[in-house]
């Protein structure tokens, strides 16, 4: 049971991690914000107007242990949803970690580090594709050496979904996604039975109840098949699928919010019948604003009731053999199939995210969809179908000030202040000569976090070498 959290300040969301953990939570889950997932540090102009709105703000490794202060990380699972700073996200955890006298080699958790996905739905990106999915394969490729229990990629279908793919396609572009990165990690020597163990996935779950639970059935298929006759994988942990759930907030409405704890529920039994390991349930007020304490409880209790009253996952696919979800699922197979041998002939992912041929689809998905809402072939409810009228539109209940940005300006001007300037001018050399010669920079992220650089200094220094990704229009 992990929630997704972060807002504020490092202090409030220490301050909701522990709450939730004291209501039964079994793993954190990180969110940050705008810049800290573009690179930027708080004081950068750009940054204005964004610290804390969607997510928690890092630029130092000091607000990274003030997240997580009086948090056992050695026996806390911790998931954190970061893409192209997922390198120096990563890298602070570990460093914390190493501050309180906990080995690497003992942490588990999940680092998202899917870029390719930032390029087709969410847009936090930074460098261009191919320099991206270097970076992810060497948070691959260090995490098997030093952290055996990490999840060092969680491939996200979620987003995908998010921006309005439909089921199918959300699966087949995740799993486009994923051949992609492992042809890269095979091309640096890694083993595809070390690579298949800790491979992991993230997936959304809608509204359409029986094809939600027929396209996780038929995921888990798929992959298995991918894995064995594509990869050659020996060991049979290789090919299971491992997932984590997320229930859409694409579906949420600000419109009689409260409808939203049902709509949740139906997605999360859907996620569970399916086989999902790991799962997030929105809370009802996230279409208005940032959760509230009361929604964050209600959604944690939804998952509680699930798994301790209704006793739906003492079974083992309890659906399976039913008429309905063997066809549907059988159908699902096929058209995930289809799509991934269409991106193949294409080229494969990171050509089809370069052309701008996966994007398109997504594109004509959404369009599609919410014609069909306004032409009522497609039902919300409170929105196109028993609309009350009379319904007066809660406000957000948390507001983030916007002081923050200046407290947090005078913070790292601080920090920057006390450093030894000669050592970071020369880290920043050192990062810029390893990039170069294309070598895995996990260390030399790590030595600079230690020497007092920000995130926002060490995507620069990465920017000179790698350049900077400008979408262009398609």
């Amino acid at each position: 049971m992990r929630q997704y959290a972060g807002y504020g300040t490092a202090k409030e969301t220490n301050e909701r991690f522990k709450y939730l953990l004291s209501q039964g939570q079994t793993g954190l889950s990180v969110a940050f914000d705008l810049p800290t997932q573009l690179g930027l540090d708080s004081d950068h102009p750009l940054s204005k107007g964004e610290v804390g709105k969607v997510g928690v703000p890092v630029s130092t490794i000091y607000d990274m242990e003030e997240i997580f202060k009086d948090i056992p990380l050695d026996k806390v699972s911790t998931s954190m949803t970061i893409n192209a700073t997922a390198n120096i996200i990563l890298a602070m955890y570990i460093l914390i970690a190493k501050k309180r006298g906990i080995e690497e080699k003992t942490l588990s958790g999940t680092v998202q580090n899917d870029p390719l996905k930032e390029f087709l739905a969410r847009g936090n990106y930074i460098f261009p594709p191919k320099e991206s999915i270097k970076l992810s394969i060497d948070i691959w490729e260090y995490c098997i050496k030093y952290i055996p229990k990490w999840y060092f990629v969680s491939i996200s279908g979620y987003h995908i979904r998010e921006k309005g793919a439909n089921a199918s396609q959300e699966v087949a572009f995740t799993f486009a996604n994923a051949i992609e990165y492992i042809e890269n990690a095979l091309s640096r020597g890694i083993d595809i039975d070390k690579i298949g163990e800790r491979i992991s996935f993230f997936f959304g779950a809608h509204n359409n109840f029986f094809e939600e639970i027929a396209k996780f059935r038929a995921a888990r298929k798929v992959w298995a098949r991918i894995m064995k006759e594509r990869f050659k994988a020996k060991n049979e942990n290789s090919m299971k699928m491992r997932f984590h759930t997320q229930t859409c907030g694409s579906t949420l409405t600000y419109q009689e919010p409260m409808n939203n704890i049902i709509r949740v529920t139906l997605q999360a039994l859907s996620a569970i019948l399916g086989g999902t390991q790991s799962l997030h349930t929105n809370s009802f007020d996230e279409a208005i604003g940032l959760p509230s304490k009361e929604a964050v409880k209600i959604a944690l209790r939804t998952q509680q009731i699930i798994a301790y009253e209704t006793k739906i996952p003492e079974y083992v696919d309890p659906l399976g053999g039913s008429y309905l979800i063997e066809k549907l699922t059988k159908d699902k197979e096929e058209e995930i199939m289809e799509i991934i041998k269409d991106i193949e002939q294409r080229g494969g992912a990171l050509k089809c995210v370069e052309t701008g041929y996966m994007k398109k689809l997504i594109e004509e998905s959404a369009y599609k969809y919410q014609k069909d809402i306004e032409k009522k072939e497609e039902y919300v409810v409170g929105v196109n179908l028993f609309k009350d009228e009379e319904t007066k539109i809660p406000s957000p209940c948390i507001r983030i000030s916007e002081e923050i940005y200046e407290e947090r300006k005078k913070f790292l001007m601080e920090f920057k202040e006390k450093r030894n300037k000669e050592e970071v001018k020369k880290c920043l050399e050192i990062l810029k000569e390893k990039a170069i010669k294309n070598e895995n920079l996990m260390p030399y992220i790590k030595e600079s976090i230690e020497k007092n650089l920000t995130l926002g200094e060490i995507c620069e220094a990465l920017k000179e070498v790698y350049g900077e990704y400008k979408e262009r229009g398609f």
